[in-house]
């Protein structure tokens, strides 16, 4: 997506080598109408899956999970990360750790808001070592429900993350792949 690399790049700030904010554009900031460009351009990606329901983990991902949802014309779900060791006993739980936040939290999934007959779509931010996705693909595993694929709308492909899902055999569509932020400029992967 064109637009959004220029928006990177105008408003995206290289905190280091291994960390790009994008308060600007996705984390703290929400610009509308790029936000639903990026979701009718993950529709039209996914639009061949059979997807009736649009999952994401609180709360940078909402926004263009919400944005997809609603071009998909199908429910968005977000999963809590919860701050208590005490599990909710009607909901899916994962522990995950935080790569920005360098802490560990617990993310959960009501078993009301999905099921076995469920095609999911997982909608994420930015995917950087993968653990809170990988978290979350362990859910909807557990939930029964069909994981369709994985839409991201930035990832840093120079670290693990998104190799280690692609290797899993899920689907991962990416609107931006960034292969570098060393010397403080980002590099796309074309």
């Amino acid at each position: 997506m064109e637009l959004l690399k220029q928006r990177i790049l105008e408003e995206g700030v290289v905190l280091s080598d291994q960390v790009l904010k994008l308060d600007a554009l996705l984390n703290h900031q929400v610009d509308p109408m790029l936000t639903m460009e990026m979701g009718r351009e993950f529709a039209g990606r996914f639009a061949d899956a059979g997807v009736t329901r649009v999952v994401t983990v609180e709360s940078s991902g909402i926004a263009v999970a919400f944005a997809t949802a609603y071009e998909m014309k199908v429910p968005l779900v977000f999963a809590r990360r919860k701050k208590t060791l005490l599990a909710d006993p009607d909901a899916l739980c994962e522990r995950v750790p935080s790569f920005t936040k360098g802490i560990v939290t617990d993310i959960m999934l009501s078993r009301q808001f999905i099921s076995p007959d469920d095609k999911v779509l997982f909608i994420d931010d930015i995917i950087a070592n993968g653990d809170a996705a990988r978290g979350l693909i362990k859910i909807i595993h557990r939930s029964g429900a069909e994981l369709v694929g994985l839409g991201v709308v930035v990832e840093k492909s120079f670290q693990a993350g998104a190799r280690t899902i692609r290797e899993q055999g899920i689907r991962l569509e990416s609107l931006v792949r960034i292969m570098s932020l060393s010397d403080g400029k980002i590099v796309f992967d074309e």
